[in-house]
């Protein structure tokens, strides 16, 4: 098949819409189906693998107004293109989040000229008005959601003071146009059991219209054999360090708790803002001397530093499935996550679960692990056994593309080898 992989932006080697992107792409490639990315920036980095079985990458323009380090810039007069652009602005400037919808009418506009070209188009998480103009050319369409960014725009707005209330709950004014276009789309797919029940409710999503596939990992280069040895005393947490979602906070300061009684480290992966929530609350608890912060490193690099760890942790308030969790598990690293959202149904009985927001129990676990070291090669071998199980993304891919098939089906192809 000739699949066109839509994402409106896809961070290569952190975020799960930039994760599913990349490895995706190249297992439905090596599977022989042939796959062109749409996205716009941070645009995918290809596997060496995924370019020699044929992936391409289309970047779709934008202003960039979203990206570091000029977040939310004034364009100059002439970076205007099109109308795209001034309902870009227009939207930044009144405090929403724009790209999901100018991403989906700059994908339309682009793919409207070459409906010859795709068999099948697979949005990831964009569910923009576009995606019905793409719908109306005739292509048929599929999609996947991670999760609802309800879940996101709650907990923003709770986090969030004063005015700012307004101001976060405006940020996501665009979940209104989600639900609408979701609502729309004939196929979904989402990531766990856990992410099909919430997504159904947040946007009013009829009972057998979502299937669950979930995540993958690479299990030849997430391993315990990645790195050289275990680090004594090191944590290793992959999250957005400043987004409540992440539930950081609690990590920090069950981090400042172990502090007081034993040698403990605390490496974050993540982009860590000076000026954050995440950096005050490490200097108020003062740990800095505890906590390393690296970010943009690649999967060879993740993996080392996850099997270096002696615990990993997943502090979130909410997941819709955790690609970190399962990242740990495959290197054989015990793991400490919150019993919420669908991490218990990833991780199962292969790992140890707190109820989310108890940075006492969050210590209390880490340390028990931290002082057994029994129960963290159990733990960990635990974990990999799962992984290696249920967890893989050539699975992936082929059970979605099995649902390429039934989209296809529906559009009134029979067969998959006339495309």
């Amino acid at each position: 098949m000739r699949v066109a992989l839509l994402s409106y932006r896809s961070k290569p080697h952190c975020g799960g819409q930039g994760v599913y992107v990349r490895h995706l792409s190249r297992e439905l490639a090596l599977l022989g189906h042939q796959v062109e990315i749409f996205s716009g920036a941070p645009y995918p980095e290809l596997d060496q693998s995924a370019i020699d079985a044929g992936v391409t990458v289309t970047k779709v323009p934008s202003l960039g107004l979203y990206d570091e380090p000029n977040l939310f810039r004034t364009p100059r007069p002439k970076e205007y293109r099109d109308w795209i652009d001034v309902v870009e602005v227009a939207l930044m400037w009144t405090a929403a989040f724009a790209e999901p919808l100018t991403f989906s009418l700059r994908a339309a506009r682009l793919l409207k000229s070459r409906r010859a070209d795709f068999d099948v188009v697979h949005d990831n998480q964009c569910l923009g008005y576009g995606l019905l103009g793409i719908q109306r050319a005739g292509f048929p369409l599929i999609a996947t959601i991670h999760h609802p960014i309800t879940r996101d725009r709650t907990l923003a707005v709770k986090a969030a003071k004063g005015l700012k209330k307004i101001s976060a709950w405006r940020w996501h004014s665009f979940l209104a146009m989600q639900g609408r276009v979701a609502r729309r789309i004939p196929e979904l797919l989402t990531v766990s059991r856990s992410s099909e029940v919430d997504i159904r409710k947040a946007f009013d999503i009829d009972k057998g219209r979502i299937t669950t596939i979930p995540l993958g990992v690479d299990t030849e280069v997430f391993t315990a054999d990645a790195a050289p040895r275990r680090i004594p005393g090191r944590i290793v947490c992959v999250a957005s360090a400043d987004a409540p979602l992440k539930g950081v906070s609690y990590l920090l300061e069950a981090v400042a708790k172990l502090g007081a009684e034993r040698e403990v480290s605390l490496t974050l992966v993540s982009k860590l803002d000076p000026d954050g929530p995440s950096a005050k609350l490490i200097d108020e608890l003062a740990i800095r001397d505890r906590v390393s912060v690296v970010s943009g490193i690649e999967d060879a690099e993740l993996a080392e530093l996850m099997a270096s760890a002696d615990v990993a942790c997943v502090p979130s308030l909410y997941e819709g499935f955790s690609l970190p969790a399962v990242e740990a598990m495959s290197c054989s690293t015990p793991l400490v996550a919150t019993r919420t959202g669908a991490i218990p149904e990833v991780v199962g009985d292969a790992g140890v679960l707190v109820p989310p927001r108890d940075s006492e129990k969050l210590a209390q676990e880490i340390g028990r692990l931290l002082d057994d070291a029994q129960a963290r090669e159990k733990v960990g071998a635990a974990g990999r056994a799962r992984v290696e199980e249920f967890y893989s993304w050539a699975a992936v891919a082929a059970k979605t593309a099995a649902h390429y098939e039934t989209v296809l089906r529906a559009a009134g192809v029979k067969e998959t080898d006339e495309c």
